[in-house]
């Protein structure tokens, strides 16, 4: 079926949006604000957000305010046809010794037309770059939880497809 590579492209979108970061790499100044941005891009399609407010600032554990990422309150969107919409608030624990990131969960849903497909990953890595608050992902795979017969079962993200930037 002609449709599967862009249903399986919406579904990776989906679930590495919601925790992606800007492509520009910026160290993390004196004046933090308490924010996170994201940027992913699959199959073609890019899905951005900037100004998610966090909980705290990094290295602080901290989650991300979902209702800040999706509209109305957020500016999450995506090219090519595809919506998506976080259904969780993010934890993020930071190693810093260790140079990386932790997310417990994330529950994104993504819509293409009038498909939907609801995707979970669980305990996701992310590495820094130097000494930035900006980390990509390490490959992670989310798992389908609701949504069409077209969706596939899960989603493989490689390594290096999303980033995220704490500021």
């Amino acid at each position: 079926m002609r449709h599967i590579p862009t249903l399986t492209g919406l579904a990776a979108l989906a679930i590495a949006a919601t925790v992606a970061g800007t492509s520009a790499a910026i160290a993390a100044g004196p004046a933090v604000d308490q924010k996170v941005d994201g940027v992913i891009v699959v199959a073609g399609s890019t899905c951005t957000w900037t100004n998610a407010s966090t909980s705290a600032v990094p290295p602080s554990a901290l989650t991300v305010d979902r209702t800040t990422i999706n509209a109305p309150g957020g500016n999450l969107a995506c090219s090519g046809g595809i919506t998506a919409t976080l259904n969780n608030n993010p934890a993020f624990t930071f190693d810093d010794a260790g140079a990386v990131a932790r997310t417990d969960a994330i529950d994104i849903t993504g819509r293409q037309s009038f498909i939907s497909c609801r995707y979970k990953a669980t305990n996701l890595v992310w590495d820094r770059n130097g000494t930035t608050r900006k980390y990509t992902n390490r490959a992670f795979t989310a798992t389908k939880t609701s949504g069409s017969f077209l969706c596939p079962g899960s989603v493989a993200t490689p390594a290096g497809d999303a980033s995220m930037l704490f500021h």
